[in-house]
């Protein structure tokens, strides 16, 4: 499959492709912003483990009979949240795939709906985080900017892809 074949002009399946390929390149860039930001601020005690540190721990201890090792976490947490937020990109780039204006307000909304429904809701149920009344206000508002930073660098580089992969198209 060629990638004329893939972006037919004018289709559905040209849009979709596009806006989800946009999408993934856009959660790319924006988890990795993210993780730097998250050196800079602090989104947890400094002895707390991750959501996703737990979630491996668990999974390794259940395949090996050991926990993560500490040098090794970083490594570790990067390997859940790049996929994890290049999924989310790519979801959003499908949504936003008939749209070809980048709208830096869109990426806040993204970057506030993923913090509000993991840290705030559904992390805490699982028992993967503290319940928000039990975090400071000052660390859950780091978490946030560090969110909203993702959703606003996901927005960006998807518009910036889209717009490059629609020229390719008219290109051909």
């Amino acid at each position: 499959m060629n990638l004329n074949n893939f972006f037919e002009k004018d289709s559905y399946p040209s849009n979709a492709s596009r806006g989800i390929l946009a999408g993934f390149i856009g959660g790319l860039a924006g988890s990795a912003i993210k993780s730097t930001v998250e050196r800079f601020l602090q989104v947890r005690k400094i002895d707390e483990k991750s959501a996703q540190i737990k979630v491996m721990d668990q999974l390794a201890v259940k395949f090996t009979g050991t926990p993560i090792k500490i040098e090794n976490e970083a490594i570790v947490e990067q390997m859940v949240n790049i996929p994890l937020g290049a999924t989310v990109g790519a979801v959003y780039g499908y949504g936003k795939r008939d749209r070809q204006e980048t709208n830096i307000l869109d990426g806040v909304i993204l970057g506030g709906t993923t913090w509000a429904s993991t840290h705030e809701t559904s992390l805490p149920l699982m028992g993967l985080d503290r319940s928000p009344e039990k975090i400071p206000l000052k660390t859950q508002l780091h978490e946030l900017a560090a969110h909203v930073i993702f959703g606003v660098t996901t927005e960006v580089v998807r518009g910036f892809v889209d717009e490059k992969l629609r020229k390719r198209e008219e290109e051909n």
